[in-house]
């Protein structure tokens, strides 16, 4: 086994987390771990049927936020933690890449690749996806943001990873497939524009909180915090990026991330508008 932990923040993933503990296997890491915001659902009973630590997780609305928490409270005995979403299913070829990598490896963090499915079809096209999850224990935490209560989104999900040393590339793909449906697609989507819009405004009016931001995030926030933002994702996904292999599976993804984009951008300056009138009172 390796000398890994795999965490796994769910919140009613009932329906996801059986496939992705099935993937994980018994014999790939020294630990499996679920941590669980409280669900309603069968998400604890699924993790206890495949062997996996369940560890309760209450957010208080502030910092820190889950993967944070764990990281500070239940700190892993591994010498390496990797962080799953429920809806990520560790393919062969990553396990095996991972396997090989990490024994005798001098980087503090991988990125990992991933393969998206939308409508249950696996995407050929569109913009990569990568994200820094699997680091060395005690090197890594997400980035600070105080919320006080003003979002629902209990784990960090935009908040990037801070590493000060060198991160490797896991190049084999992880399958990123949310089999919750296209409702659950929309409500995380609008939790998630909600809470970048807030993000965003209190950042305009603290220039030095974004001191830390990497250059890939400095140019991801100029684009959609403009109105154009949102076609501009579309033309370079759908064209640029060969969404267009995907036919009408792939063009409504596109369609939807851009607006999605187009969101955050209208939430940001309703919430500047709504300042402007409680400044002029």
């Amino acid at each position: 086994m390796l000398d890994l932990t795999i965490a796994i923040p769910a919140r009613n993933e009932e329906r996801n987390l059986a496939v992705c503990l099935q993937a994980v296997g018994s014999d790939f890491s020294q630990r499996v771990v679920v941590i669980d915001s409280v669900s309603t659902d069968g998400t604890a009973e699924v993790a206890c049927r495949h062997d996996a630590e369940v560890i309760e997780f209450r957010w208080d609305g502030h910092f820190p936020k889950k993967r944070n928490w764990f990281l500070r409270n239940h700190t892993p005995s591994t010498e390496w933690v990797l962080f799953l979403d429920a809806d990520e299913i560790l393919t062969p070829a990553a396990k095996r890449e991972i396997a090989a990598t990490l024994p005798g490896s001098s980087y503090q963090g991988f990125l990992l690749s991933y393969t998206n499915y939308f409508l249950g079809r696996r995407l050929r096209g569109g913009y990569p996806l990568r994200k820094l999850a699997l680091f060395r224990v005690g090197e890594v935490e997400y980035e600070c943001i105080e919320e006080d209560h003003w979002s629902q989104c209990d784990m960090e999900v935009h908040e990037y990873p801070l590493v000060s040393g060198s991160v490797g590339l896991i190049r084999s793909r992880i399958d990123h497939r949310d089999l919750r449906g296209i409702d659950s697609y929309m409500r995380k989507h609008n939790e998630y524009a909600a809470w970048e819009a807030q993000r965003l405004f209190g950042h305009r009016h603290q220039p030095h909180a974004s001191a830390s931001w990497k250059p890939h995030q400095r140019l991801k926030y100029r684009l959609i915090t403009s109105p154009w933002g949102g076609l501009a994702f579309f033309l370079g996904s759908f064209f640029l990026m060969g969404g267009w292999r995907d036919g009408g599976t792939g063009f409504a993804f596109c369609l939807l991330k851009a607006g999605y984009f187009t969101q955050i951008a209208c939430r940001l300056r309703e919430l500047e508008q709504q300042q402007a009138l409680t400044t002029a009172r």
